[in-house]
C-alpha cells in the first residue's frame, strides 16, 4: 500500500512524505487507491528510508518486464551522468583550504573588534559601554566558531577524500559546467535505450567525475537488456582507456570522442592523429616521411605505455610544425588498438553525439522538473539512491504508458505476472 502512494507521488510530482500524507487525506484518486488509508508522514517516510532495497528491486523488475514486452529491440544505448543538490549546503561542506580561509576571516574580524574595544576603553563615555558589551558578545560569537572549525579540522583529518559534509556525511562537492560554479551533491549515472528512450540502469554515485562509471553502467545495462553485444554512446567525460578496454572484453562497443588535451593543433603544429601507425614494424610515419622507433617501454598511472621517436627530428625541415622540443616523442598504450577502434566507430558514426544529446539529456531536465529544480529530500547515499529509483520507475512507466497504452500496459504486466 505504501508504495503504491509513492508510486502515484512520483507519477504525479508529490516527492514529500508530508504532502502525499496531505494527499491521502483530500485527493480523491488517492483515497480510492489506498482504500481510504491515510497514513502519517512518519509511516510513509520510515518506508522508503527502511526498503530501499525492495523498492529498488521494484524498479529492476519493471525494466525486466519491458525486456519481456519486447522493447528492448535495438543493441544501442547513451550514457550520461549530470550532479543533483543533496540537502547539504556549500556553507556546510568543509575542505582544509575552506576551513583556513574561515578561520583568517574570523580572525581579522576579532582583530578589527578588539581595535574598537581598545579605543572604546580609552574614551570611556557612558554612552560607549552598550556598544563595548555588543563588541564583546561578538567576539565571543567568533571565538566560539573558531572552535568549532577546530573541532571539523579534526574530523577532516578522518575523511579519505579531504571532505566533510555535515548535514547530509555521503554528499560531496562537485564542479559543475558553469565557469566558478559547483554544488554539494551527488553524481546521478542512467543509461537509456536508443528506441523507446527507457531507462535500463541507473547509479548514483558521489564521485565528482564520470571517468570511472562507463563500463560498470553498460554492464548492468547490457545485463538488463538481455543482450549480447551493445553499443554505448558516451561523452568526452567517460573516456578512460581501461573502461573502454573492460567494455570491448565484455560485448560492449563504445563510442565516445577523445578529450583534446594537448593544443598542438590550435597553434598550427601536427596533431597526433597525422602520425600513422605501421602495425607489422611496430612504427610510426610521420607527416614527413620518416619512422619514428620505439625506443623503451615505462608505466605512468598504471598503464604500459610505449615511447617513439625518430633521429631525423632534429634535421626536419617540418620541425617547426611538428614540436618547439628536439624530439617530437609519441606514447602508445600496449592495448592501444581498443582505443583506435572506439574512434573508427565514432568517425563511421558522425551523427553519435547528437543521439545521445536527444537520447538521454532530456531524462535529467524531465528529473530535475518533476523535482522542481531543488535538491534530494533525502540523506545517505543508499537512501538517495532509493529516491531516485522511484524517479526512475516513475519515469519507466510513464514512457511504457505511452507506448503501449494504459490498457494494454496493465494488461501486459497481468500476462507477465509483473
Amino acid at each position: 500500500m505504501l508504495l503504491k502512494i509513492y508510486i502515484y507521488g512520483y507519477l504525479n510530482r508529490v516527492q514529500s512524505s508530508r504532502r502525499l500524507e496531505r494527499e491521502c487525506q483530500r485527493n480523491v484518486e488517492l483515497m480510492w487507491l489506498v482504500g481510504r488509508l491515510a497514513p502519517d508522514f512518519k509511516t510513509i517516510a520510515d518506508f522508503r528510508r527502511d526498503n530501499g532495497t525492495g523498492i529498488r528491486n521494484v524498479c529492476r523488475r519493471f525494466v525486466a518486464v519491458c525486456r519481456d514486452l519486447k522493447l528492448f529491440t535495438q543493441a544501442l544505448i547513451a550514457v550520461d551522468g549530470s550532479k543533483f543538490k543533496a540537502v547539504n549546503t556549500r556553507d556546510k561542506n568543509f575542505t582544509a583550504a575552506k576551513i583556513e580561509k574561515r578561520q583568517q576571516q574570523i580572525e581579522e574580524s576579532i582583530r578589527r573588534y578588539l581595535a574598537a574595544l581598545d579605543t572604546a576603553d580609552r574614551t570611556q563615555p557612558v554612552e560607549i559601554e552598550a556598544r563595548t558589551n555588543r563588541l564583546n558578545d561578538k567576539i565571543e560569537r567568533l571565538r566560539k566558531q573558531m572552535r568549532a572549525l577546530d573541532d571539523v579540522k579534526e574530523r577532516l583529518k578522518d575523511s579519505p577524500d579531504g571532505q566533510l559534509s555535515v548535514t547530509d556525511p555521503d554528499a560531496r562537492s562537485m564542479a559543475t559546467s558553469g565557469r566558478g560554479s559547483g554544488m554539494v551533491g551527488y553524481n546521478v549515472q542512467i543509461v537509456v535505450e536508443a528506441k523507446h528512450h527507457l531507462i535500463v540502469a541507473h547509479e548514483v554515485t558521489n564521485r565528482g567525475h564520470d571517468r570511472d562509471s562507463l563500463a560498470s553502467m553498460t554492464q548492468a545495462a547490457r545485463e538488463a537488456m538481455g543482450k549480447k553485444r551493445l553499443r554505448a554512446i558516451a561523452d568526452r567525460g567517460y573516456y578512460s582507456a581501461p573502461q573502454i578496454k573492460a567494455c570491448a572484453e565484455t560485448g560492449i562497443d563504445a563510442i565516445l570522442p577523445k578529450p583534446t588535451t594537448s593544443n598542438a593543433k590550435a597553434e598550427g603544429r601536427f596533431d597526433r592523429s597525422d602520425f600513422i601507425y605501421i602495425a607489422k614494424d611496430d612504427e610510426y610515419q610521420c607527416p614527413a616521411g620518416q619512422r619514428a622507433i620505439h625506443r623503451f617501454t615505462r608505466e605512468e598511472n598504471g598503464l604500459q605505455l610505449r615511447r617513439y621517436w625518430s633521429s631525423a627530428c632534429p634535421q626536419c625541415a617540418m620541425k617547426e610544425r611538428c614540436t618547439p622540443s628536439a624530439y617530437r616523442r609519441i606514447s602508445r598504450w600496449e592495448h592501444e588498438a581498443v582505443l583506435e577502434a572506439a574512434q573508427r566507430r565514432l568517425d563511421r558514426m558522425p551523427e553519435a553525439m547528437k543521439v545521445r544529446r536527444r537520447t538521454v539529456e532530456h531524462v535529467f531536465g524531465t528529473f530535475k522538473h518533476w523535482m522542481g529544480y531543488t535538491h534530494f529530500l533525502t540523506r545517505r547515499l543508499g537512501n538517495v539512491g532509493t529516491e531516485m529509483s522511484l524517479n526512475v520507475l516513475a519515469y519507466n512507466l510513464k514512457r511504457v504508458m505511452r507506448i503501449l497504452g494504459f490498457q494494454q500496459t496493465i494488461k501486459a504486466i497481468l500476462a507477465l505476472g509483473g
